[in-house]
């Protein structure tokens, strides 16, 4: 009876240690830990864990401690990293239809790009990450792009002639800097700021969230608003890791995604809305009203290249959505 009343409770005990045995996957991203990228994995960690009662914890890693961009993504096709969230960068060097959310000009606003991405059309570029070994989770967002260098003030396509612009390693943003004249040079962000500060490049280009977070005002003297790309991000998991969760799991995965998406996006909005004011009490020149035609002008052969790379009906179908 005693032997019998022993092993019940140590079945007791092994059905409750289970019960609170906790899961911890790796999460890695480039910015810094004060940035919009911050806010939106914590929001998704946070999510994920209240969503399957603190039986999966995710641990973040940001400032591109566990590699670049790039280094990320294929970690995470590998099976070696769980999840990551990244810029659009590195990305079409995986799944290349990607690309065409970085063609400049394309969006009209942040209300234009989330709806395409949140879309049919940024659902199918989405499902089309699982044929390459990665399970693409949501979009979630960078922003618009500005561009800042050490040099001079940039108010026309004429004024960035010679320059040395840092790019992300995305050939869609180098053929168009090379279209208005400048000399891309691209690199991983993680090498960034040291870039700037020994003048190895003279400028680079993001949104105000990334370029506040990053302290780039403290290397850099001019910023002018040209919004000319839009910038969304990408929450990416593992394969090997989703295909271990149960079906409430997986879910628990997807809805945590978008609800990390939704926490940037808003802090993205705040950052903007406080960003410039902050620029400029560093001392950095801004340049608010860029005629941006004239860049849209200049760009013409780029975006010849652009029609041929992913087909201009493609291209009029995201600028089609209202």
């Amino acid at each position: 009876m005693r032997i019998n009343r022993f092993l019940t409770t140590l079945a007791l005990v092994a059905t409750a240690a289970s019960s609170f045995a906790q899961t911890t996957l790796k999460m890695g991203h480039p910015q810094s830990s004060t940035s919009a990228f911050q806010v939106g994995a914590q929001a998704f960690a946070d999510e994920f864990a209240k969503l399957t009662n603190n039986r999966y914890k995710i641990s973040i890693f940001p400032s591109g401690s566990l590699g670049g961009e790039r280094e990320m993504v294929e970690s995470v096709q590998l099976g070696t990293l769980d999840l990551v969230l990244t810029s659009t960068g590195p990305v079409g060097n995986f799944v290349p239809e990607t690309l065409i959310t970085d063609v400049p000009f394309l969006f009209r606003d942040y209300d234009h790009a989330r709806k395409t991405l949140d879309g049919a059309i940024g659902q199918d570029l989405l499902s089309k990450f699982q044929a390459k070994g990665i399970v693409a989770l949501a979009w979630a967002e960078n922003g618009f792009r500005h561009l800042t260098n050490s040099k001079r003030a940039v108010n026309t396509p004429e004024d960035l002639k010679g320059l040395k612009l840092r790019t992300m390693e995305n050939p869609v943003h180098m053929t168009a800097f090379r279209a208005l004249g400048a000399s891309p040079a691209p690199m991983a962000f993680t090498e960034l700021f040291t870039a700037l500060q020994q003048g190895t490049v003279d400028g680079q280009e993001n949104p105000i969230p990334v370029i506040t977070s990053s302290k780039f005002g403290q290397v850099q003297k001019n910023l002018s608003l040209t919004g000319h790309v839009y910038s969304p991000a990408l929450i990416l998991a593992s394969m090997s890791m989703v295909s271990g969760l149960s079906a409430a799991d997986k879910k628990a995965l997807q809805d945590a995604a978008k609800f990390g998406a939704t926490a940037m996006r808003k802090r993205v909005n705040e950052v903007e809305n406080s960003g410039i004011a902050e620029l400029k009490a560093m001392g950095v020149n801004v340049v608010m009203d860029v005629d941006k035609s004239k860049f849209q002008a200049a760009l013409a052969p780029a975006y010849i290249e652009y029609a041929k790379r992913f087909g201009e009906a493609n291209i009029q179908r995201i600028r089609d959505v209202k």
